[in-house]
């Protein structure tokens, strides 16, 4: 997607493009500070792409053609609009599809649209971002339920941080799709949700960091509330009552999809998901222990544009956010896996620590330098599976989880630098790294030279090396260890081959004697 030079100041115009499961949407904004912006356009297409998704595993070719149409419209208002800055995305649908690939590859080459898979986890992200403008979450835990056509992200989160998220494959439309629609006994569908749903489980919190309020987000709970007479108030939120959530189940149930559209004027998209949508949220309640949902009226399609505002407005900023989120989010995924924590966080000091220092070798930027963030932190989670090869375990547990802050593509990087921290070296041999992009291969490369060398600097997980200093010469990468013994050097330097064809230089390690 074309993107106009910025003019570096405000007002400014970007927008965003959310693919979801029931639809597709399309939402620009006027900044006219970082905090405060204005909606200009917003428009939704009725392409359903998760049907039959959840049960075949393809898009239509039908469904692909309606969503390429509409988002080579929606790329047009960009144009028209002066729009600076857009970001379209991807979720559960094109994510679980086998066809998923082939088009977004159509979108490109048709709409002229860069469209971005997203993780579940890169939902929950920009939800939350979009939670936090608008409602004060402040010190406070919340459970933020974020459902959308295909999944359900459920959080743990504060004004500052998601402290854990799971993505569910509960989305409306897959319940639909997956449980079958009985307009003729709508009692009997009811009650198939409330099994299917029931396998819901929440993580169970501290009792001084237990949550204090259930926060839902997306269309349904919007239509619900409303369905409720509960109108946003001033700060542009409401609250659902369970009771009253209950009441409108009884009355969705007892309706066929028919008397839904006539009866309580909800649209045809919207007539046949809500009911599931109604049901989850329920469970959601008991299980979290409240009777209330709030429902602050925003979404992915808010989080979206205030990221490319705060990317714009603070980039430096942003960056550092985004590696803090990638960090907390990497330390949670490592303790599921009961890594060695101590150790994790050495390697990865030190590893970007020498990422740093190499810049003028490497020629990498921020994002590289967050995914050797995220490799470091989960290299050794394979050990989990068992220790004999853990970095293929590792390798695959991290293609298999989801890290915040982090895109499919960048996840995919991240198990490949980890799975290369020890034994054989990246080759077209390994199917998982020949899959990547010949410039992915090149990243990964020095990525998993200094994983490899940082990892051997703590080869006893002792933290013995308390800093190292990097000397570039012409053939020769000198490091200074500060701490340690000749037992570092030794390992550093065994796992130093591929350091230096990375870098095509040799490598030395010396010992900086102590200070006395």
């Amino acid at each position: 997607m074309h993107q106009p030079e910025d003019s570096g100041g405000f007002p400014v115009r970007v927008a965003a493009i959310d693919v979801g499961s029931n639809a597709i949407r399309f939402f620009a904004v006027e900044f006219a500070q970082p905090d405060r912006y204005e909606v200009i356009e917003q428009a939704r297409a009725p392409v359903r792409l998760g049907h039959q998704v959840f049960l075949s595993g393809r898009l239509l070719p039908s469904t692909i053609d309606a969503a390429v149409a509409a988002l080579a419209g929606f790329a047009e208002r960009l144009g028209a609009l002066g729009v600076s800055r857009s970001r379209a995305v991807a979720t559960s649908a094109v994510r679980d599809a086998r066809n998923g690939e082939e088009f977004v590859r159509r979108v490109r080459a048709e709409a002229g649209v860069s469209l971005e898979v997203i993780s579940g986890a890169e939902e929950a992200r920009l939800v939350h971002l979009a939670v936090r403008h608008r409602f004060q979450l402040e010190r406070h835990r919340w459970v933020l339920a974020d459902l959308g056509g295909g999944s359900l992200e459920v959080s743990l989160v504060d004004g500052e941080d998601i402290h854990w998220s799971v993505s569910h494959d509960l989305g409306s439309v897959r319940l639909l799709e997956e449980l079958g629609i009985a307009d003729e006994e709508p009692g009997l569908f009811q009650r198939r949700l409330e099994e299917y749903t029931a396998r819901l489980r929440l993580p169970r919190g501290r009792r001084r960091t237990a949550p204090i309020g259930l926060i839902g987000t997306g269309g349904n709970i919007e239509a619900l509330a409303r369905l409720a007479g509960r109108e946003p108030d001033r700060a542009g939120s409401s609250v659902l009552p369970l009771d009253e959530l209950e009441g409108l189940i009884g009355q969705l149930a007892s309706r066929s999809y028919r008397q839904r559209m006539e009866e309580l004027q909800l649209r045809e998209d919207r007539a046949d998901v809500i009911l599931p949508a109604a049901v989850v949220y329920q469970t959601l309640c008991k299980l979290a222990g409240f009777q209330e949902i709030h429902v602050p009226y925003v979404g992915l399609r808010d989080g979206v544009v205030l990221d490319l505002i705060d990317d714009y407005a603070r980039h430096g900023t942003h960056l550092r956010r985004q590696d803090h989120l990638v960090q907390t989010s990497a330390l949670a995924l490592g303790r599921r896996y009961r890594f060695d924590r101590a150790h994790a966080r050495q390697v990865t000091r030190l590893a970007l620590s020498l990422y740093d220092q190499l810049a003028d070798l490497h020629q990498l930027g921020p994002d590289e330098r967050r995914i050797l963030l995220a490799a470091g932190l989960l290299h050794d989670v394979g050990g989990f599976i068992s220790n004999r090869k853990h970095h293929k375990h590792s390798l695959y547990i991290i293609l298999h989880s989801e890290v915040a802050g982090l895109s499919n593509r960048e996840l995919r990087l991240t198990a490949n630098v980890a799975r290369y921290h020890r034994k054989n070296e990246p080759g077209g041999r390994h199917e998982e790294y020949a899959a990547l992009a010949e410039e992915d291969r090149e990243r990964v490369v020095p990525l998993a030279a200094i994983l490899r060398v940082a990892d051997a600097l703590d080869r006893e997980h002792l933290q013995n090396v308390q800093r190292v200093d990097v000397s570039i010469g012409e053939d020769v990468v000198e490091l200074l260890l500060h701490g340690g013994g000749e037992l570092e050097v030794w390992a550093a330097g065994k796992k130093g081959g591929l350091f230096s064809r990375a870098f095509d230089r040799k490598l030395k390690l010396r010992l900086v004697p102590a200070a006395t």
